[in-house]
C-alpha cells in the first residue's frame, strides 16, 4: 500500500485540518466532525445539511460555501456520520428558517439522520429531508434499500442551495430538491477496485482486463462484470441505461464524473462519447460538468448522471455558488 498518510486512524482528521488551511472561508471543527461556512447562520435564510462517510471527496465538504451545502458531516471513511455531528451541523446553521437534511439513500446514512432530524427537532429546529436515490444499476441490491444515492446529489444540493440561497422558504426548498432528485438518474463504471486506508489492500477482486458496470460508490456489485471495453463502448452501455430510465422529454445536465482515480484526459474523452450517445438519442443538453465530483477514493472509472432540467432548475444550476469544489458566477 502507498498512500500519502500518516497512519489510517487520522485520516479523516488531517484531511480536514488540511481543509481548515486551504478555505479559512469555512469554519472547521476537526474534532466533532462539522464544515460549517464561516458567515453562518445567514439571517431569513434556509439551511442545508448533508453529509456521509468520507472518501467521496469533494463530497460534501468541498460543497459548503454561498449557493450551496451551509454544513457537512464528515463520518469515518465509507462510514455514515453520528447524528450528534448531523445535530451540530444543524445547531450551527439555522437561522430560524428551518434546515433541509439532503441524505444519500445508505440505511446508516438514512437512520441517522432520522434520528439527528427528531433530535434537532427537541431542540426547536425546523427539519425537512430529501432522499437521493438516483442509482438504476441497483435493482435487488444486499448493500442498501432501494437505489443508491450517487451523482445527483451534487445536482440536488447545487439547485436546492441556489434557492435557499435566493430566499425561498423551507418547504420550496424541499420540494425543489426532491423534483431534482426525481429527474435524475445516473450509472457508475469501476475499471479496478477501490482500497481503503484501513484494509490497505483492493476491497474487492476485479481481475485485470475485466470491468463492471454498474458499480456503487463504495465498491457494492454492479449488473455485470466484461471484459475491458472502449470508451465509445462503455459511454452506449452507460448512456442507455441512464435512459431507459429517466426517458427525458426536455434538455438535460450531464455529470461525468470520475471515481477518483481516473485522469482529466480520460474524462473529457469520455465525456465526448456520452455527448455522442446522447446526441444520437435526440436528448439535448443544456449544460455539462466532468471532473471528480462524488469520488471513491483511489477508484478508477467513472459515473454518467443526468438531470432533465426546466427553466426554473436551469437559472438555479448556473446561479453563483462558492464552494471548494464548485464554484462560478461570483
Amino acid at each position: 500500500m502507498r498512500m500519502l498518510i500518516n497512519v489510517p486512524e487520522t485520516v479523516v482528521a488531517d484531511g480536514l485540518r488540511g481543509m481548515a488551511a486551504a478555505h479559512p472561508e469555512l469554519t472547521v471543527d476537526v474534532e466533532n466532525r462539522v464544515v460549517v461556512r464561516r458567515d453562518a447562520p445567514v439571517a431569513g435564510k434556509v439551511a442545508l445539511v448533508s453529509g456521509g462517510g468520507s472518501g467521496h471527496e469533494p463530497l460534501h465538504a468541498g460543497f459548503v460555501g454561498p449557493g450551496m451545502l451551509s454544513a457537512a458531516c464528515p463520518g469515518e471513511v465509507f462510514t455514515s456520520p453520528v447524528p450528534d455531528q448531523m445535530v451540530r451541523a444543524a445547531a450551527a446553521v439555522d437561522s430560524g428558517a428551518g434546515v433541509l437534511f439532503v441524505v444519500k439513500n445508505y440505511t446508516g446514512d438514512v437512520l441517522n439522520f432520522e434520528m439527528a432530524a427528531e433530535l434537532a427537532d427537541e431542540e426547536g429546529v425546523r427539519v425537512a429531508q430529501v432522499l437521493v436515490n438516483d442509482d438504476v444499476a441497483v435493482t435487488d441490491s444486499l448493500f442498501t434499500a432501494g437505489r443508491r444515492g450517487t451523482g445527483a446529489t451534487l445536482f440536488v444540493e447545487k439547485i436546492a442551495g441556489a434557492a435557499a440561497e435566493e430566499g425561498a422558504p423551507l418547504d420550496r426548498v424541499a420540494a425543489l430538491a426532491r423534483q431534482v432528485n426525481e429527474a435524475s438518474r445516473s450509472f457508475g463504471v469501476a475499471l479496478t477496485s477501490v482500497t481503503t486506508p484501513a484494509k490497505g489492500s483492493p476491497t474487492f477482486d476485479l481481475p485485470p482486463g475485466e470491468l463492471e458496470l454498474g458499480v456503487g460508490i463504495h465498491g457494492e456489485p454492479g449488473r455485470e462484470r466484461r471484459p475491458m471495453m472502449t470508451s465509445r463502448e462503455i459511454a452506449d452501455f452507460a448512456v442507455d441505461a441512464v435512459l431507459e430510465d429517466l426517458r427525458p422529454q426536455g434538455p438535460v445536465i450531464a455529470l461525468v464524473n470520475g471515481m477518483g482515480a481516473t485522469p482529466l484526459l480520460e474524462l473529457y474523452g469520455f465525456n465526448a462519447e456520452v455527448q455522442r450517445v446522447l446526441s444520437e438519442r435526440g436528448v439535448v443538453v443544456a449544460r455539462t460538468l466532468v471532473g471528480n465530483y462524488v469520488t471513491s477514493l483511489d477508484m478508477a472509472g467513472c459515473s454518467v448522471t443526468l438531470c432533465q432540467v426546466d427553466e426554473e432548475l436551469a437559472r438555479l444550476w448556473d446561479a453563483p455558488v462558492q464552494t471548494p469544489a464548485l464554484r462560478w458566477g461570483r
